[in-house]
């Protein structure tokens, strides 16, 4: 078998598998019509709780939650030491979620008290706790629902900031269902393993770049916009992939590593928009930065290495039938189309 026979056989493998993760993501958007959640295919968002020493035992709480409309997530910040509140808390709501910010003065040392995210063990979500101390040392840590509190330590290594963020970075890939099906649908245009690598490494270096660029203040976009725009690149890349099979030429298909690359810059301001919703610790920027982005590309590897397994293992039981590629194509079409006109009806509220 040639080359390129390999290749067409294992796009057909991918559309195989495809047809399962097409069920799962028009069950999804059924879903998302009944219940009308939000505007993003992301289902996971967390929480962020951000306590800064200013002066000795005076701490500056924000406590960031998402949003479900127009409700916040019934969660709360509680430690086991003696506190007393200097000021009562302010909410105010930023787009998906509700920032609360207030002072307190600790009657005990915060170093060794248990904090605890009263209702974080009801959810399906996580939430970050940074905490940074007047002598420079800080503390970063992942609660989950099934572990909801933890102890604060004096100081923490860097490493253990890295590990946090870059689980973070797996969780929102994980997750980022637009995100892996503009790669699945990359994957069905290029069907030669050089092309692939090139693609692949234009889409990363790309959003790479912005999320940099965007988590930095350096250079920013309207999110709801952007998510839209996401989608819309999707429902392009579908329309690519059936032209190429109708047997036309577009830049796309000639040089498909020039759009993952356009596209990537798009992509990673979506990266940027979780990073920043997520927050970063003041003292370990770069370090958090380069663990989130780390976690995404070990995600989105361990994705396309998930989908070329399974395109071998079903391409060595049935014959799969070239037309499904297109059906593929048509199904990542609709879904990505739903989720454009979803996005851009909240970007533009007013048309």
């Amino acid at each position: 078998m040639t080359r390129a026979a390999e290749w067409s056989a294992l796009a057909r493998g991918l559309c195989a598998v495809m047809g399962c993760v097409r069920l799962i993501l028009l069950a999804a958007a059924a879903q998302a019509v009944l219940f009308v959640t939000g505007t993003s295919a992301h289902e996971v968002r967390p929480a962020y709780l951000s306590v800064e020493e200013g002066a000795p035992n005076d701490f500056t709480v924000l406590f960031k939650t998402p949003m479900q409309g127009d409700a916040r997530l019934a969660l709360s910040a509680l430690f086991s030491g003696k506190i007393e509140a200097m000021t009562p808390i302010v909410s105010r709501p930023t787009g998906d979620a509700m920032v609360q910010t207030w002072h307190m003065r600790t009657i005990e040392p915060l170093a060794g008290q248990n904090v605890l995210i009263e209702g974080l063990q009801n959810t399906m979500t996580d939430t970050l706790v940074h905490v940074v101390f007047a002598n420079g040392n800080s503390w970063t840590a992942r609660l989950t629902p099934s572990a909801p509190s933890a102890v604060i330590p004096a100081s923490q290594s860097s490493w253990a900031v890295f590990v946090t963020y870059v689980q973070h970075g797996i969780e929102h890939i994980a997750f980022g269902f637009d995100h892996l099906l503009f790669v699945a649908g990359l994957m069905l245009i290029v069907r030669d393993w050089r092309k692939l690598v090139k693609a692949i490494t234009a889409f990363t270096a790309a959003h790479s770049i912005t999320l940099t660029c965007a988590t930095l203040g350096w250079l920013t976009l309207p999110s709801r916009p952007v998510e839209a725009m996401i989608s819309i690149s999707i429902v392009m890349i579908a329309a690519e992939v059936v032209r190429m099979e109708l047997g036309h030429l577009s830049l796309a298909i000639a040089r498909p590593w020039i759009v993952a690359f356009a596209f990537g810059l798009l992509h990673g301001f979506g990266f940027a928009g979780a990073l920043v919703e997520l927050g970063l610790p003041h003292s370990d920027v770069p370090m958090a930065l380069l663990a989130f982005n780390v976690g995404v590309e070990l995600g989105q590897l361990a994705f396309i290495a998930v989908l070329l397994s399974a395109v071998y293992a079903v391409g060595r039981l049935i014959a799969i039938p070239r037309q499904s590629i297109v059906t593929s194509a048509y199904a990542i079409g609709i879904v990505a189309t739903f989720w454009s006109i979803q996005r851009l009806d909240a970007a533009f509220p007013q048309f």
